[in-house]
């Protein structure tokens, strides 16, 4: 999937032919600079649905994938709650796969010239070395398998983080990095952005064993405009890679994917 730095209101512009296409934004009446951000609220059955946010309010550090039809409609099954587990976990996998390979092609890439079987010679590019992942348990787990079909070797790190029965902040019971992760560029996995408190805490923790905030790249498939924005907020350097950006996030994912529900 090619690498999709430029604004997205261009794309929406481009692909008239589709107008399906720009359900995922908010309206262009909605999007003047002077307009307050969007308020989560309790759903009102009789209200309108919420309607998902535009990148330009959240900055250049939130990066969406291209949305077309197949993410539509992945997006979509893994919302229907009629869905079964065989099916979520299928396009579960499905999306985070997408999610890997755009993360992939943040990382930055070397020149190189190699040789084809005819002795042509060939410009192409490859990985730098010194990138990793980390999943934040449990539900980020559910994002290693997607990494590993697309860097066999690559290492992963965990990280476990619970809301505290009396604080209800969010606490680290368990973190174990490559002993050299404040060289590496960092993958980090969550797939559900909600409040954000989660990756703020887990971004915390990278920061206090060296890395910086510039070489984490977080994946994710869902995201709130308020999850998003705490982040960027926090940490202005860091880079979110998401497919939708929306004030309901699909928070059952994780039980679903792993059977607990």
């Amino acid at each position: 999937m090619p690498c999709h730095n430029q604004q997205l209101n261009n794309n929406i512009n481009s692909g008239q032919e589709h107008p399906m296409k720009q359900v995922r934004f908010a309206n262009s009446s909605s999007t003047n600079n002077n307009s307050a951000p969007p308020v989560l609220s309790a759903p009102d059955p009789t209200a309108a649905p919420p309607q998902p946010a535009s990148q330009d309010s959240l900055g250049p550090q939130l990066k969406l994938l291209p949305l077309n039809d197949q993410i539509r409609e992945l997006q979509t099954i893994i919302r229907d709650k009629t869905t079964s587990r065989g099916d979520f976990v299928f396009c579960a996998d499905r999306l985070i796969r997408l999610v890997v390979e755009e993360g992939l092609n943040q990382l930055p890439y070397s020149e190189c010239t190699v040789t084809t079987p005819t002795g042509y010679k060939y410009e192409g590019v490859k990985f730098e070395r010194g990138n990793c992942g980390v999943s934040i348990m449990r539900s980020g787990e559910a994002m290693e398998q997607g990494l590993r079909d697309c860097c066999r070797s690559i290492r992963i790190g965990k990280i476990l983080i619970q809301s505290d029965e009396e604080t209800q902040k969010a606490k680290v019971y368990y973190a174990k990095f490559p002993p050299d992760v404040y060289r590496r560029k960092v993958l980090l996995m969550y797939p559900i952005l909600s409040t954000g408190n989660t990756v703020i805490e887990a971004v915390r923790v990278l920061i206090e064993h060296g890395v910086q905030p510039r070489h984490i790249i977080l994946l994710s498939l869902f995201s709130t405009p308020h999850g998003a924005k705490s982040i960027i907020q926090e940490f202005p350097d860091i880079t979110i890679l998401t497919t939708e950006v929306h004030p309901v996030a699909p928070t059952h994912f994780g039980q679903r994917y792993f059977g607990t529900d």
